[in-house]
């Protein structure tokens, strides 16, 4: 079957990190991906500096779209992308567009692109969102799924990663029928616990991470009060792996000797080797999907710490892990952060149970597997519609 995938390679945001990982995943199993996404040359398409290192297997092509605007959130194309993107398809003939969607006016054209060539046509929805509206950032989340409703009941279908999600699209007017569960998966094979150096290197006797964007809808500030009330020694480190707007005004107001600020790391070996050292793993979020960055951190073993946003507390939910209320952050962070330091047992049991619940429900195995019969009933259900018109 020859996907054709709409989606993004940089700048780098965990849509990204998904389409990476779902492409590979599926070239693997021996489908033909062609990678269609915003990119001024085709030499851009293999020179983007903040691409993690993975192999990309055979049978992949790309197709670049120019664009006039791109950042980690929105992309505005340029005027002659939409006709481009047709003629793209109308040459390769693909089975099947699996858009990966960039939060860009095209999205709101593919349902009529699509149509106008018989090609089935599937969506992931990634905006973060907050189970309630508690924060200008969740309510300016709501307005974009309110946004997207009508367009998206154009689709084939549309991968959400929870039942939450589900439930808040279904409450704006798409089909339930049109909507499909897959959560994030993780290759749990890579994502493992395993040996690592990294306490030696950062000197720290019990190590907590944040891994992710550092921007307002992440609450880091909050994480780095609550780190600085629980006074938690000299001997304990926090590293905050990760680049973003506000990088710059935490580092100089947060710069105690155990903050580390790592910045953004390319090496995804060696993020790995982070998460396999961490006591805690901390994602202080007032909005998210479902965090690739926390699954990864319970795949490796973390004892993780979350909020309640999006799908996160689901995923931690009976034991997992621990659930913060997005609103006390800190308060709740300087309580339970002097209980992890203090027992090891407790963050060694919590990270055993992370594990388990990732090769439970969050492997990406069973993720490209479900996307594989979805794949198969689109493409027998357009078939099925091509016959009767005929």
């Amino acid at each position: 079957m020859h996907i054709a995938w709409l989606g993004k390679k940089s700048p780098f945001c965990g849509n990204v990190t998904y389409g990476r990982e779902v492409t590979n995943a599926l070239l693997e199993r021996g489908y033909r991906v062609t990678f269609l996404h915003f990119a001024q040359t085709r030499e851009e398409t293999h020179s983007d500096r903040r691409q993690p290192e993975r192999r990309q297997p055979d049978r992949s092509d790309e197709v670049p779209l120019p664009f006039l605007f791109k950042s980690q959130i929105l992309t505005i194309p340029s005027l002659k992308s939409g006709k481009l993107l047709t003629e793209a398809l109308e040459r390769l003939q693909p089975d099947l567009v699996h858009a990966s969607l960039t939060l860009s006016p095209l999205d709101f054209r593919l349902p009529e692109i699509c149509a106008e060539l018989n090609i089935p046509l599937v969506a992931t929805f990634h905006p973060a969102f907050d189970r309630r509206v508690r924060s200008l950032t969740s309510g300016t989340q709501h307005l974009t799924y309110q946004l997207y409703a009508p367009c998206l009941a154009h689709y084939d279908r549309v991968i959400v990663f929870s039942d939450l999600q589900r439930d808040l699209l279904s409450k704006l007017g798409v089909p339930a029928s049109t909507l499909v569960v897959i959560p994030n998966g993780v290759d749990t094979r890579r994502y493992s616990p395993g040996p690592s150096a990294v306490k030696a290197d950062l000197y720290a006797r019990r190590l907590f991470v944040y891994q992710g964007r550092i921007s307002p809808e992440k609450n880091v500030e909050a994480l780095l009060r609550g780190w600085r009330q629980a006074e938690m020694g000299p001997n304990c480190k926090l590293a905050i792996v990760g680049g973003g707007p506000l990088e710059a005004s935490l580092k100089r107001f947060y710069d105690d000797d155990d903050i580390l600020w790592l910045g953004y790391l390319a090496s995804e070996q060696r993020r790995i080797d982070i998460l396999r050292a961490a006591d805690g793993f901390i994602l202080p979020s007032f909005v998210e999907g479902l965090s690739l960055s926390l699954l990864e951190a319970m795949a490796c073993g973390s004892a993780c710490i979350a909020t309640d946003a999006g799908a996160d507390g689901e995923v931690l939910a009976e034991g997992a892990g621990i659930v913060l209320d997005t609103q006390r952050v800190s308060s709740q962070l300087q309580t339970i952060l002097p209980i992890l330091r203090d027992h090891p047992e407790i963050t060694q049991l919590l990270g055993q149970k992370a594990r388990e619940r990732v090769l439970q429900r969050y492997t990406l195995k069973d993720n490209i597997s479900a996307l594989e019969t979805m794949y198969n009933q689109v493409t027998a259900e357009q078939r099925l519609m091509c016959g009767q018109r005929a």
